[in-house]
């Protein structure tokens, strides 16, 4: 695992906006990163949701943000809770966001940008319930 992709106050920066944006929530945001992307963004993506058991949330409303930093590659999937409640074009919505930041090399304030609009957008469709525990960790995962 290559935790040293991100500078200690960038991982604490995203892990602190899963927190935030999870407050308001009940659905969960995990973010994988790696060096490269093992195959096409949306199957390594797809691949990461099922490793990083995302679809064991009891109402399928996870989301995984997911980014390759040396291919330049990302992808944003929710689970298919959240798919079924979204706008068609949110997920765009939240890359075309988060790639103005990544283009100006600004990853970690990209990431806690688009993770806030996921966040905003899981609120509006799975409000947090009085005994909501945190079903997925913060912390970000690592590939190689």
């Amino acid at each position: 695992m290559n935790e040293n992709l991100l500078t200690a106050t960038e991982k604490e920066a995203i892990e602190t906006a899963i927190a935030q944006a999870e407050r308001n929530t009940s659905g969960e945001i995990r973010v994988h990163i790696e060096s490269n992307c093992k195959g096409a963004v949306l199957d390594r993506a797809a691949f990461l949701f099922n490793e990083l058991k995302m679809q064991a949330t009891e109402l399928r409303n996870g989301v995984l943000f997911y980014i390759a930093l040396k291919d330049h590659q990302f992808a944003v999937i929710g689970d298919m809770g959240i798919n079924a409640k979204v706008p068609s074009n949110f997920w765009d919505d939240i890359k075309v966001r988060m790639q103005q930041r990544f283009r100006a090399g600004h990853i970690p304030e990209g990431l806690v940008e688009g993770i806030g609009m996921a966040g905003h957008q899981l609120g509006e469709h799975f409000p947090f319930q009085k005994n909501d525990t945190n079903e997925l960790s913060n912390k970000i995962s690592f590939g190689e």
